[in-house]
């Protein structure tokens, strides 16, 4: 199980961190690789970041490259969305999801992913 959390209303520029704990042994969570994704009404759900099960490894979509931050604690059982400057067009529902990683390439596409968390909103007033 997946659950993200850590969303908000916050105003233009300002930076929020999201979180996603997985509720599995820490070994499993380590086997996977995560990712976030993001889905505003009417849209269709889009990637956002992927980091390996190691964290030597990460993905942006071109929108968030150098303002997002993709991280993880194992030992923790989290992953982490840093998000600075944040834009308006941030807003978003946005959700985690891990796959069991097979050391390729990391995934894009929302079919790649296996388990999804819940959502948690971010606003982003201008």
């Amino acid at each position: 199980q997946l659950q993200a959390y850590g969303g908000g209303l916050v105003q233009a520029g300002e930076s929020l961190r999201l979180s996603c704990a997985a509720s599995t042994h820490t070994r499993t969570f380590s086997s996977y690789a995560m990712g976030w994704f993001r889905q505003a009404p009417g849209k269709e759900r889009e990637f956002v970041a992927a980091m390996n099960w190691n964290g030597g490894s990460t993905l942006y979509a071109d929108s968030v490259k150098g303002r997002f931050t993709i991280s993880r604690d194992n030992a923790k059982n989290t992953v982490y969305l840093q998000m600075n400057s944040l834009k308006p067009e941030d807003t978003a529902l946005y959700f985690c999801a891990a796959y069991n990683d097979e050391r390729k390439q990391l995934r894009f596409s929302p079919y790649g992913y296996a388990y999804w968390g819940q959502g948690t909103q971010v606003t982003v007033s201008s």
